[in-house]
């Protein structure tokens, strides 16, 4: 049996989004372990490196959460209806209802899927690639998807003190690279409760309706569009 908490480690040391499973790759986890070996969201070294290099100052979002933010995320396997933790983690909300605005997620494919873990998406590259090509690249050490992102980074917003949401089953939160402050655009869902990552990224949502759908996604299902409610101008 994996250690899956020793993996995740090993992955956010090696940049891979995790590299590849829960923050970029997901987005990037830093660490010495392939994108087929890690179990994390995390966004890739390479990735840290080529697109939020560690020089660039942080950026804030404009859109400051009112708390009663929530979206409808349509998928190819159907809608999953989220609510946004806007006053526990608001860069993080507010970066994403940019990101919705922009249509920045619209056509993106989902890259990751670890059963029983994660299921990860958000990359760009993703956007005009096939969902077969995306799905037969999902856990190679040289797959193209899990390094991308918008371009800058945001403050990781984990302390429990601040932010208290956990990793039950249903979260949503954002994947990283070894950088507590590299977030962009990846996101994942968890599939089950992964408290391990509790307190190393952060999470900013929940699934109220759609589990079934998350549970039923896999690498190359395609996110549709994202539809807001409760937001403010």
């Amino acid at each position: 049996m994996i250690d899956r908490t020793r993996v995740i480690v090993a992955a956010l040391l090696a940049g891979a989004v995790l590299p590849a499973v829960l923050v970029s790759g997901c987005a990037s986890e830093p660490s010495a372990v392939t994108e087929a070996e890690t179990k994390a969201p995390e966004q890739s070294a390479e990735q840290t490196a080529a697109g939020f290099p560690e020089e660039d100052p942080l950026y804030t979002p404009e859109y400051k959460p009112n708390g009663s933010e929530t979206a409808v995320i349509k998928t190819s396997k159907g809608d999953i209806t989220v609510k946004f933790y806007g006053t526990d983690a608001p860069i993080h909300v507010g970066n994403f209802v940019e990101l919705v605005r922009k249509g920045f997620y619209d056509g993106t494919k989902f890259h990751r899927y670890v059963p029983g873990f994660v299921i990860q998406g958000g990359d760009p590259a993703t956007q005009d690639a096939s969902s077969e090509d995306v799905a037969a690249a999902d856990g190679s050490p040289n797959s193209p998807y899990g390094m991308g992102g918008p371009g800058y980074q945001i403050r990781g917003e984990f302390d429990a003190t601040a932010n208290p949401n956990q990793h039950v089953e249903g979260a949503l939160a954002m994947a990283r690279s070894n950088n507590p402050d590299s977030a962009g655009s990846q996101f994942y869902f968890t599939l089950a409760p992964t408290h391990e990552l509790d307190g190393s990224y952060t999470v900013f949502g929940i699934v109220t309706e759609g589990l079934d759908v998350v549970k039923d996604l896999r690498a190359g299902d395609v996110l549709e569009s994202v539809t807001l409610s409760g937001t403010t101008e």
